[in-house]
């Protein structure tokens, strides 16, 4: 169980939001804690601690008044460390490429690989021959429903017709080298974590699997371990007291395996 440090940034700052919140509209999202440093001080401090892994989230919607902002402060947290981290946020097959280029280990996709609420196949296979699956991490972020987990989009704003579960998963893993799982009603909150799900990819992703979403403290990381069977990476953000938080992070950096 490995620590995957993170990088959010909205409006062309640091932020920890609470994930629900989030809309495009308006570029609005409820804040737990906005940095006055750079993300470039986050990558410098992740690699002093050789925290590789870790993702980098552009919050703000390509197009979007914010969006340029966040995405100069994205790259420059990849220059800081080249091959350690990985980026998300509007990723798709014809400008993957680039943010490899800048540094990103990989690249994290949701919203392009679904049109319209269900798994386009094509843009799949698009985005795997343009970068390799080595470099692609699939984010399965979802929502409980009456129909289980279901996966959402578009910064965590619109469902799809998917369902997270073990076959979701096999089929998916063929596309990709990681998963990244979002509780997202969970994200944020520092209510605790959606064991259930935690439990989920330890015992049916065939590939690497981080979740996120809840972590209040120590607690909640020896939660994951034991519902993950150790197989469950897991990322903190609202909790850590360099976002504001309780949690040390340099406890986070101790429970995780070396």
């Amino acid at each position: 169980m490995r620590f995957r440090p993170c990088i959010d940034i909205h409006n062309g700052k640091v932020k920890q939001i609470v994930g629900s919140s989030l809309r495009d509209s308006g570029d609005e999202a409820r804040e737990n804690y906005v940095s006055e440093r750079p993300a470039a001080d986050y990558a410098r401090l992740y690699r002093e601690k050789d925290l590789p892994g870790g993702h980098i989230i552009l919050l703000n919607r390509e197009g979007s008044a914010f969006f340029e902002e966040t995405r100069t402060q994205a790259l420059s947290a990849l220059a800081a460390w080249p091959g350690g981290m990985q980026v998300g946020g509007g990723v798709r097959a014809d400008n993957a490429a680039v943010y490899l280029d800048a540094g990103a280990s990989h690249v994290i996709v949701t919203s392009y690989v679904f049109r319209e609420g269900i798994i386009d196949r094509e843009r799949l296979e698009e985005l795997r021959r343009a970068v390799g699956r080595e470099h692609i991490v699939l984010d399965l972020s979802c929502r409980k429903t009456e129909r289980g987990c279901v996966i959402v989009t578009d910064r965590w704003q619109k469902m799809t017709d998917t369902v997270l579960d073990g076959r979701a998963l096999e089929d998916l893993s063929a596309y990709c080298d990681e998963f990244l799982v979002h509780a997202v009603d969970a994200e944020g909150k520092q209510e605790g974590i959606e064991e259930e799900l935690a439990a989920l990819l330890g015992q049916a992703s065939p590939i690497p699997a981080t979740y996120a979403g809840g972590i209040r403290g120590a607690e909640d990381i020896a939660r994951i371990r034991e519902a993950g069977g150790g197989r469950v990476d897991f990322t903190v953000g609202s909790a850590l007291d360099l976002f504001g938080g309780s949690l040390s992070f340099d406890e986070a950096c101790r429970m995780a395996d070396r």
